[in-house]
């Protein structure tokens, strides 16, 4: 029922494919190897920009090239070491099996990238491989996928389609297949079937999931078997959803891309002008002729050093034989005019001018001016990168975590320091919004420090407000100040406690030299220096100056 339902919501995906992501427009119709995607095309713009909006996702959120998500204890920051050492282990342990080349992460991503840019949501599984040595992740056609919310709101039932092999389907399930795949198996091996993937919540199947919040379940409609039910722990299946509408009339399960949804006018409209102006262009340099009826003796031939023979004895003097349609190209200009003005909207409806960070505008720019500018690019930058980081890297992240833990990566949870058992971890990620926001703190931490020089000017005491060490630190991090270029927090405390040791020890040498300098200066007037039992007399005041107290020598 499911499936019967979404199909008004197939038609619309597409027509967004056959504008956006022609490659993907296979939702109501079957397209033969070898078809042309474009051919209904006059312009490749709308194209252009989905490819360019799904590949800024993988380059931004996910580049390959440092790691892009961090692990951290839920609702704490800052870790001690241990605590922080054996999450940096599990973040290099999980992003080693993200990055096997067998696993397909890499591949599926990039396939989900463009889906999520053009239907505004995606599939991706997250499994074990077939031999249970490492990951497998794989992108879905959401033409095969359909799902239901449950009462919190979240997916809680998930199926899919599947057409495989009958070879594929005993290789996967062995003995659990029915006799009929088996025999077909031995004569024609390559012969597909259709099979379901059903991923529900424990209640919805049975009582035995042994504590499991799911079941994944695979069934033959064929043959009416299920093949393999097995509770399990994760979701299976996530799938992140950019824009939901919230309605009890139009609420929907399925999301929506607020960038196709803006730019699909246009890009209808981009197609209607191109073809108009194509039409005029070709007009324009091969215009139409008029032909003289009976005077045209042969083939007009409009081609270059062509020949059209003409009766010899049609008189001219009633008009040319053959002679150019004259039009009016006055508003060619004004058409082009028009399709700059729609590529312009279709850009910004895909978002392609909030990737980049606005212009700084040359070094007259005030310091106040780039933070509006950097504080106007975070507010543009957020629809983009909000739902991109909380559903969907959030969702893989956590997924993968939980499988790669539930198969012994991590080792043995008894060895974890007691901070890590038993509770949660949430995976914190970089971005070039956070950059951003993280670059702004070094900017804070020069204004602060002016206010502070100009204050001290007037009270000294001001020194002492803010805490010099963690405004630096978080200044230098925000930057992007390599970790491995600054000493942690326990080395710089233990260098500090060394640091006032060797100071007190210095003062106390100080103090003992000026002693000793004191009782130097004694000697050499002939005052007596101790000895006897009343000590050193007091010293003779300066002329003008109160008397100062005695200072003794230290004793011998």
């Amino acid at each position: 029922m499911l499936f019967q339902k979404m199909l008004p919501l197939r038609s619309l995906w597409q027509e967004i494919s056959d504008h956006f992501y022609p490659e993907r427009a296979d939702f109501t119709i079957w397209r033969p190897l070898g078809t042309d995607f474009s051919s209904n095309l006059m312009t490749s713009f709308p194209i252009l920009c989905r490819r360019d909006m799904g590949n800024a996702f993988g380059t931004m959120l996910r580049p390959t090239a440092k790691s892009w998500f961090h692990l951290q204890r839920r609702y704490e920051k800052k870790s001690d070491s241990d605590t922080h050492s054996y999450l940096q282990w599990f973040e290099e342990t999980q992003r080693r099996a993200m990055y096997d080349p067998m696993s397909l992460f890499v591949k599926a991503t990039k396939q989900a990238d463009h889906d999520f840019a053009a239907f505004g949501q995606c599939s991706i599984s997250v499994e074990m491989n077939r031999n249970h040595d490492g990951l497998l992740y794989r992108c879905w056609h959401l033409r095969d996928m359909t799902w239901q919310e449950n009462e919190n709101g979240q997916i809680g039932f998930v199926a899919r389609k599947w057409k495989p092999t009958v070879q594929t389907l005993v290789r996967t399930f062995g003995d659990r297949v029915h006799e009929k795949i088996k025999t077909l198996n031995l004569k024609t091996p390559f012969e597909e079937f259709e099979v379901y993937h059903f991923v529900c919540d424990a209640d919805m199947y049975d009582d035995g999931a042994r504590g499991r919040p799911r079941w994944s379940i695979w069934y033959d409609p064929t043959h009416d078997k299920i093949m393999q039910a097995d509770p399990i722990w994760g979701k299976h299946y996530v799938i992140p959803r950019w824009q939901t509408v919230s309605s009890a009339i139009y609420g929907t399960q399925y999301s929506f891309s607020p960038a196709t949804v803006a730019a699909l006018p246009d890009a209808r409209l981009i197609q209607a002008m191109t073809y108009t102006l194509l039409e005029a262009g070709e007009k324009a340099t091969s215009p139409p002729v008029i032909a003289t009826q009976d005077a045209v003796r042969s083939d007009v031939a409009l081609y270059a050093g062509g020949i059209t023979w003409v009766d010899a004895e049609y008189d001219e003097k009633l008009g040319e034989a053959l002679r150019p349609l004259t039009q009016d190209f006055r508003g060619f200009n004004f058409g082009t005019e028009l399709i700059k003005d729609t590529r312009s909207l279709i850009s910004k409806a895909f978002f392609l001018d909030t990737l980049s960070m606005p212009p700084q505008g040359g070094p007259e720019m005030t310091a106040y001016e780039v933070g509006q500018r950097v504080q106007e690019y975070i507010r543009n930058a957020l629809p983009l990168f909000e739902p991109m980081e909380q559903e969907y890297n959030a969702g893989v992240c956590d997924e993968t975590f939980e499988l790669l833990w539930r198969h012994g990566a991590f080792g043995d949870p008894r060895a974890w320091p007691r901070t890590l058992r038993g509770g949660s971890v949430d995976f914190v990620f970089e971005s070039p919004l956070h950059d951003v926001i993280e670059q702004q703190k070094g900017d804070k931490f020069l204004q602060a420090s002016k206010l502070v020089g100009i204050a001290i000017g007037m009270d000294p005491t001001a020194a002492q407000i803010p805490d010099a060490s963690v405004a630096l630190r978080d200044a230098l991090t925000g930057i992007g100040v390599p970790s491995n270029w600054m000493h942690s927090e326990t080395a710089v405390k233990d260098r500090q406690a060394v640091q006032q040791k060797q100071q007190q020890a210095q003062r106390m040498l100080d103090s003992m030299e000026q002693g000793s300098n004191v009782v130097k200066n004694m000697g050499a007037a002939g005052l007596p220096v101790g000895g006897g039992g009343g000590g050193a007399p007091p010293m003779l005041p300066a002329p003008g100056k109160a008397a100062a107290p005695a200072i003794a020598a230290p004793a011998a």
